[in-house]
């Protein structure tokens, strides 16, 4: 057994029984000694009413410098100005037409075709068809038309002379109608006998006979004359007809653009309404969107408008169509706004922002951060009352700039929290730090 350990201890409990026995002697001790004046003790006797009057001098600034109570947060003057409101919606692009050209007549395609993403001008020849008998059909219209044509001097000869006949047959008639006359007023004196009154009435029958036959003859001229007419309008629409048939063997673009299909291939045979080629045009291009019916009453035609390219390029123009009737699916209304495109750059179906001008608004310029979400998910800012107190206000954004974000839905001037706006809630006590409001923009 080691007798250092047993030593070690036996010391250590009597020091501990001393301690606690001789507890006053001891602290007694610590106060004349230099452990006592590192502690702060000295010999001298402390009077405990002078201890207390210290302890209320040291007490009494803590009373009378009192801080406000309330979260320290950074916030700024806000004042609303007018500014240009859009109407944001999403879109695609759209070409400004696009047409199937079709065949209206059969044959067989006798020219090279032409092959998608060429660019045609109006008028471009893009399928021409074999033309078959179709000279031959011209040939015999026209030959219709020359004899129908050669008829009409005849017929218009004759007219006159009907006219004539019936002249003449009138004035015979008048002659007889004189001549019976005169034989029944000699009759009744005495002169003329009843033969004589009845042959000038016979002669009388026989002259209207002739004028009636006379003017059936002129009206029989007339007739001929309508018909040898009628004969040469329907001999010229034949050679029309022939002449259209001939021209629709060449199929042509109807106006300038891209062909987004290959013209048909040299020796199809075409029917009435087959596809020769796809042609659409570009330039200029629509954007096309629908706008809700509670946004529709702030766009007006030739607005100014915007829009975002899915690639990221800006591109502006005006709006051109707004429709008067809803989808009845949807309940939005279709808007159209024609874009210059000169270069074709912009394709057809392209998805597209498009922000459409409207009447100014009073709106709020904010730094993106001081936008921030309440329980309700609702986006908005938090602001200091009269009495430094959270309260949250709901916004609506209007548009994003370099410079901040344009809001409406707020008062017109009001305190916006701009930091610690997430760590306060609605009725909170703040201590708020004013900031120039350029600086926070900026920012």
């Amino acid at each position: 057994m080691r007798l250092i350990p047993v030593l070690t201890a036996i010391a250590v409990s009597a020091f501990l029984v001393f301690a606690v026995l001789q507890r006053e002697a001891l602290l007694e001790f610590a106060r004349n000694s230099h452990f006592g004046q590192m502690f702060g003790t000295s010999d001298d006797t402390v009077d405990p009413e002078e201890t207390t009057a210290e302890a209320e001098t040291v007490e009494a600034p803590a009373e009378t410098d009192t801080q406000p109570s309330g979260i320290r947060v950074v916030a700024r003057h806000s004042t609303a100005q007018v500014v240009d409101s859009a109407v944001i919606l999403r879109g695609q692009t759209e070409a400004a037409r696009q047409v199937d050209v079709k065949a209206e007549i059969s044959g067989l395609v006798v020219s090279d075709p032409l092959r998608k993403g060429a660019f045609v001008e109006q008028g471009q020849l893009l399928c021409e068809l074999e033309p078959g008998t179709r000279g031959a059909t011209l040939d015999e219209a026209r030959a219709r038309l020359d004899e129908a044509q050669a008829r009409v001097p005849g017929i218009e000869a004759g007219v006159p002379e009907a006219e004539a006949r019936l002249q003449e047959a009138a004035a015979r008639l008048e002659e007889a109608q004189i001549n019976e006359r005169a034989a029944k007023a000699l009759k009744e004196d005495g002169f003329a006998s009843e033969t004589r009154v009845a042959s000038t009435a016979a002669s009388v029958r026989s002259a209207e006979a002739n004028v009636s036959s006379a003017r059936a003859a002129l009206e029989t001229a007339k007739s001929g004359l309508q018909s040898a007419q009628a004969a040469i309008r329907s001999a010229e629409a034949g050679v029309a007809s022939a002449r259209k048939e001939i021209e629709r063997l060449k199929i042509k673009a109807p106006f300038a653009g891209l062909l987004e299909s290959d013209a048909a291939e040299l020796g199809a045979l075409m029917q009435p309404g087959a596809l020769c080629a796809t042609i659409i045009q570009l330039d200029p291009i629509k954007m096309v969107a629908y706008v809700p019916e509670t946004e529709v009453a702030r766009v007006k035609l030739n607005a100014d408008a915007g829009a975002r390219l899915s690639e990221g390029s800006n591109v502006a123009g005006k709006v051109t169509f707004l429709s008067r009737s809803a989808d009845p699916t949807t309940r939005t209304f279709r808007v159209e706004i024609t874009v210059a495109n000169s270069d074709l750059a912009i394709r057809d179906g392209q998805t597209a922002e498009i922000a459409i001008s409207a009447a100014g608004v009073s709106a709020h310029l904010l730094p993106q951060s001081t936008l921030t979400l309440n329980d309700d998910g609702e986006l908005g800012v938090r602001s200091v009352t009269a009495e430094n107190l959270v309260a949250f206000l709901p916004v609506t954004l209007l548009r994003d700039t370099r410079e901040g974000v344009w809001v409406a839905g707020l008062p017109e001037r009001l305190d916006i929290i701009t930091l610690g706006q997430e760590y306060v809630e609605d009725g909170v006590k703040v201590i708020p730090t004013y900031k120039d409001a350029s600086l926070e923009v900026s920012q």
